[in-house]
């Protein structure tokens, strides 16, 4: 054990540590909400993760994803991966600089426990909730982010044991409600508050079965 990982067992006891290690995560886009839900995921004890995302970190990025200018033109899913390691050295991670595709998604996502619905494109977003939604996998999506102001409308919604939606449901990101940090971030670790709290649930009431 680490010291990133002794300083997180000092919150979690070592038992419940050692179990949310063994969750996988596959985070389905790394920007705005990928990235920021991936941070708060390390710094909560996960070790496990597959990282999907084709695209390279652009200035215009750098207002709400967890990248620094250093970054630019990088891969996101090589940044991240970094920015990972930085925070915990010991992690397992798969990464994956390709674009998800219908056809691509469920074997790029197949050993994962738990999947984070991070994209721009509603289509993909909907047939990524649509693949996974009858597995046993924790689906963690997103509706609803764009924009300033009542931030207390960005809830997270159950909609079945398996699949939780944070948002407000209603304002999409656009040319006149853009992603901004504030908004942005609290979904994702909103996104990262329902895994971890799925799975010490599910270690307290099942000990510890997946």
């Amino acid at each position: 054990m680490n010291l990133t990982e002794q300083g997180i067992a000092a919150y979690l006891g070592e038992e419940r540590l050692k179990y949310i290690q063994t969750v996988t995560i596959g985070i389905a886009g790394a920007g705005g909400l990928g990235s920021n839900c991936a941070m708060h995921l390390v710094r909560s004890g996960f070790k496990q993760f597959v990282l999907v995302d084709f695209d390279q970190i652009e200035k215009s990025n750098l207002n709400r994803q967890s990248y620094t200018l250093k970054q630019l033109d990088q891969y996101k899913v090589t940044a991240l991966s970094e920015n990972m390691l930085a925070v915990n050295p010991a992690l397992d991670l798969d990464v994956l600089a390709t674009k998800v595709t219908l056809e691509n998604m469920q074997p790029l996502f197949d050993r994962c426990d738990a999947v984070v619905e991070a994209f721009d494109d509603p289509k993909i977003k909907r047939s990524f909730v649509e693949t996974f939604l009858s597995t046993e996998k924790l689906v963690v999506a997103a509706s609803g982010i764009g924009g300033t102001g009542n931030a207390d409308a960005i809830i997270t919604r159950k909609v079945r044991d398996n699949f939780y939606i944070i948002g407000d449901m209603v304002t999409e990101c656009s040319a006149k409600q853009p992603p901004f940090s504030p908004k942005v971030a609290i979904a994702a670790a909103k996104q990262a508050d329902v895994i971890l709290s799925y799975y010490l649930d599910k270690f307290e009431t099942e000990g510890g079965a997946k």
